[in-house]
């Protein structure tokens, strides 16, 4: 602080602040709060959670009194002609008042008997005397001391009585203004007569002339956004299914602004702001591990507060008409090229970064940008509310990048508890591009870059289409997940769907994964495991379908890996219960025998699934089997003579599955137990391009309305007296004759010759091509909360890294909207040495890192919360 004995005199009034006597409003005590702290550091540490919570809770009259003198002092503030003046008007005194005010926030959200006490102090219009001066401090907490001949004046006087809006409200115009204001954030301009111009901080949409700026701009930006990420955060206490429902105050008020210019303003200063980002052209190795970079800081709170605004799902308002989302709105109404050229190249730029990152000479010597899982975000939400981007995408060469980069998160985090929201969404992401015919025609071109990737989403000897590569990581997530992505198979395989009556030249393997997930998929033990699985089965039939109608003279090696399953799909047309249950059995006998080591050594098959079993983790097992262990050989089940898929299943199977980096620090990470607690997207049945086309205006593609044509309208469930499933042959019965196999069979009987596997020179005329089907999703409110709780669990765990100390917006608060895990640090490393011979390893990263950022004080690694 200012002097030494500026820390113990703030102390001292915070000990004050929580004594149950209230404090008068125009009480000199008060300027203490924006005069004494020197930085957020001071407040965060001296202002402690126990403090917030003491005061909150033995004199709320008090944290009333604070909020509105900081509010007061800081509306005041931005109205004086010599703000930001160092004598007059301190910008330190405005940054104070917007640390308190993001200090206090979150434990007077957390608080559930405080919402109507909140709604009222922050949300409800005001009294105000017309005829008192606004710029004196005394002025603004009128009607403290008020004395009774005042009081009397006031009555006689209706007229000078007037009602303000609420604080809530002229606290967010505060802020937007102060994000806008010459001097303070935003350089001094000759031609500007007003202190709050909104002018684009970036060269970008909307803006073709680059800003100057400093660090000292960048960082009052960082703390005004910080405070807007607080008010907003109302959602983190609350459990994810009444999130969409109920909203938040802050956010509706600011998404609803009808000021055009102020909403573009802030939008585009924040998207350009996080797609300009390029990082240091040049660093010291290690840099990022004793250092904290403020400019990262700032790009990462400019691209939450910009998902914040354009995901936001504006609650129903029962007392009139919907209101619009004014962010999203516009976002989707770009159009320019030049523009969709900025956003491709900038969110590519980020997504490929741990692509260059792993490459590097010193492994972990460059560390990635920390915000891809945000990066994949704002894709998926420019791709489903901008329609003329996603086709300015998918109709470019990106499309097929932004793919392998997509299908990369998905496989690198597949097995990692922690980042399972990351992967649900790049599948999501993976069947919004695929409902487009073009995206699956650009699969058809050579994949050439495979040795780019790292080692996790490698494919071992891959020579293929895109298609190919798709395929198979597919094929991979299904089976090598230990159980975790089940919620979230239709949507692997309406994604396939989706591209399959386009794709060309499959290759052998590929073709094999394909035939191997109908093994899996068609597998008693998979079919009789509950009352949905035989609609995955049934999506994925309808792919091999649209294959072999759409593409049946390109496709020749697919044909002939089909024809091989000649017995699968024949024994498929006549299963019943029994018959599957006896083929349970000998299934398990067999499993049995293997186990006391009859044929351990004889069969490459069951080697590989006790391997697989090996590797799956104790809570990871369901009473549902996953397809990583339903066995596919054995009697009238098995594929055929297909030795190379053998080969393939094994070497995958061995490959452990996520090379993840471990954390270097002890941390916290939102955390989520099982899909089943997730209520995911709904997938829709499949419709015609034509009927597509005909969807109501209300209700286009990726519409945030739900739908009464999703999938889960299946047979009624016939549950056993335990509450489990207990198939029947009348529930078989149901869902067996519809199973779209007569393009298959009929294909099958056309090739007599079973000895061999060619395949007719042309499809057979008693198979017509049906019209090819588009699978979308839609959003429903529950779902809408998973998506927000995913967002604001990335931001969550973004800030506990970001600050790396006492600054931690929401440390120590009741968490509600997920739960919150410890993580147990790592053993020694390069990055974290230990012991006096380490100490050598410390020396040489400090040294490295005092080389980087002059001025910087080191600081501990940059914490794995991401990472875990």
């Amino acid at each position: 602080m200012g002097n030494s004995d500026s820390k113990p005199i703030f102390k001292e009034g915070i000990f004050k602040l929580s004594q149950p006597r209230a404090i008068p409003a125009d009480d000199v005590y008060w300027t203490g709060f924006w005069k004494l702290p020197e930085s957020a550091e001071d407040v965060f540490s001296l202002f402690t959670t126990s403090d917030v919570r003491r005061t909150r809770d033995n004199s709320l009259d008090n944290i009333e009194t604070l909020l509105t003198a900081v509010i007061s002092r800081l509306v005041a503030l931005r109205h004086l002609p010599a703000f930001p003046d160092q004598d007059l008007a301190p910008a330190k005194e405005a940054l104070n008042c917007i640390r308190i005010i993001t200090r206090v926030l979150p434990f007077l959200y957390e608080a559930e008997h405080l919402e109507s006490w909140e709604d009222r102090f922050f949300w409800q219009r005001r009294k105000h005397a017309k005829n008192e001066p606004h710029s004196t401090p005394e002025v603004l907490f009128d009607g403290s001391n008020s004395d009774a001949r005042e009081e009397k004046e006031n009555e006689e006087k209706h007229e000078t009585i007037e009602y303000k809006r609420p604080l809530g409200e002229e606290l967010i115009d505060t802020l937007i203004d102060l994000l806008f204001f010459v001097g303070f954030t935003l350089p001094h301009m000759e031609r500007s007569k007003n202190k709050v111009t909104y002018a684009i901080w970036q060269k970008g949409v909307g803006c073709v002339t680059p800003m100057q700026s400093t660090k000292e701009i960048e960082n009052h930006r960082t703390e005004i956004l910080r405070l807007l990420l607080t008010l907003s955060s109302k959602s983190l206490y609350m459990p994810a299914h009444l999130v969409p429902v109920k909203g938040v105050k802050a956010l509706t008020y600011i998404t609803t602004c009808p000021d055009k210019q102020i909403v573009l303003s802030l939008l585009c200063s924040q998207l350009n702001t996080t797609l300009q980002y390029t990082g240091s052209t040049w660093r010291v190795p290690y840099d990022h591990v004793v250092t904290k970079n403020p400019k990262q800081v700032h790009v990462s709170y400019c691209l939450q507060i910009l998902l914040i605004l354009i995901l936001y799902p504006i609650p129903d308002d029962d007392h009139g008409p919907s209101r619009k989302n004014f962010f999203r709105h516009f976002l989707g109404r770009l159009h320019r090229p030049q523009d969709f050229d900025f956003l491709v190249e900038g969110m590519l730029r980020t997504l490929s970064q741990p692509l260059h990152a792993t490459s590097s000479y010193l492994p972990g010597s460059q560390n990635s940008l920390p915000w891809a899982p945000e990066m994949l975000m704002l894709f998926w939400e420019a791709l489903q509310c901008n329609k003329r981007f996603r086709f300015s995408v998918i109709d470019s060469d990106r499309a097929s990048e932004f793919a392998i980069l997509v299908l990369y998160y998905a496989l690198e985090y597949k097995t990692d508890q922690a980042k399972q929201g990351v992967v649900r969404m790049c599948v999501f992401i993976l069947q919004t591009l695929s409902t487009e015919p073009e995206f699956g025609k650009h699969l058809n071109k050579a994949f050439t870059t495979q040795e780019s990737l790292p080692p996790s989403a490698k494919v071992p000897d891959f020579s293929g289409t895109y298609a190919d590569f798709l395929i198979i990581s597919i094929h991979s997530l299904i089976t090598t997940s230990k159980g975790k992505l089940d919620a979230i198979y239709p949507a692997l395989l309406a994604t396939i769907n989706n591209t399959a009556p386009y794709l060309q030249n499959l290759s052998a393997p590929s073709s094999s994964k394909l035939i191997q997930l109908f093994a899996s998929m068609s597998a008693p033990s998979f079919l009789l495991a509950n009352e949905t699985n035989y609609a995955l089965l049934q999506s994925l039939l309808e792919s091999i379908n649209a294959i072999v109608e759409h593409q049946y003279s390109t496709n020749r090696i697919f044909v002939r890996t089909l024809l091989k399953a000649r017995r699968r799909f024949e024994a498929l047309r006549s299963f019943t219960l029994e018959s599957g249950r006896e083929e349970m059995e000998r299934l398990n006998l067999q499993r049995k025998g293997s186990i006391d080591g009859s044929d351990d050594l004889t069969s490459p098959s069951r080697s590989t699934r006790n391997v697989s079993d090996t590797m799956r983790s104790p809570q990871s097992v369901r009473r549902t089997p996953s397809l990583s262990n339903v066995p596919e050989e054995g009697g009238t089940f098995t594929i055929g003579d297909d030795e190379e898929s053998e080969d393939d299943d094994e070497r995958e199977t061995m490959v452990t599955p996520s090379q993840s980096s471990p954390s270097n620090q002890n941390s916290h990470t939102p955390s989520r137990s099982s899909s089943i607690d997730e209520p995911l997207p709904t997938q829709l049945k499949g419709m015609s391009e034509k009927a597509r086309g005909k969807m109501p205006a209300t209700q286009t593609a990726f519409s945030r309305h739900s739908s009464s044509t999703s999938l889960s309208s299946h047979p009624p469930a016939i549950m056993s007296p335990t509450g489990g499933f207990n198939p029947s042959p009348l529930w078989i019965e149901s869902w067996l004759p519809s199973l779209p196999l007569h393009t298959i069979l009929t294909l099958l009987a056309s090739s007599s010759n079973t000895s061999t596997s060619i395949p007719p020179k042309s499809l057979p005329s008693t198979i017509d091509p049906s019209p090819p089907r588009v699978h979308l999703f839609s959003w429903t409110p529950m779902s809408l909360g998973w998506y927000e709780s995913l967002l604001w669990g990335f931001i969550f765990a973004s800030e506990m890294m970001v600050q790396k100390g006492t600054v931690g917006v929401w440390n120590g608060s009741n968490i509600r909207l997920f739960r919150v895990e410890q993580v147990a640090a790592s053993g020694p490393s390069l990055m974290k040495p230990m012991g006096a011979v380490d100490a050598v390893g410390s020396n040489l990263v400090q040294r490295i890192g005092k080389l980087g950022v002059k001025g910087e004080t080191a600081a501990p690694a940059r914490g794995s919360v991401r990472d875990v």
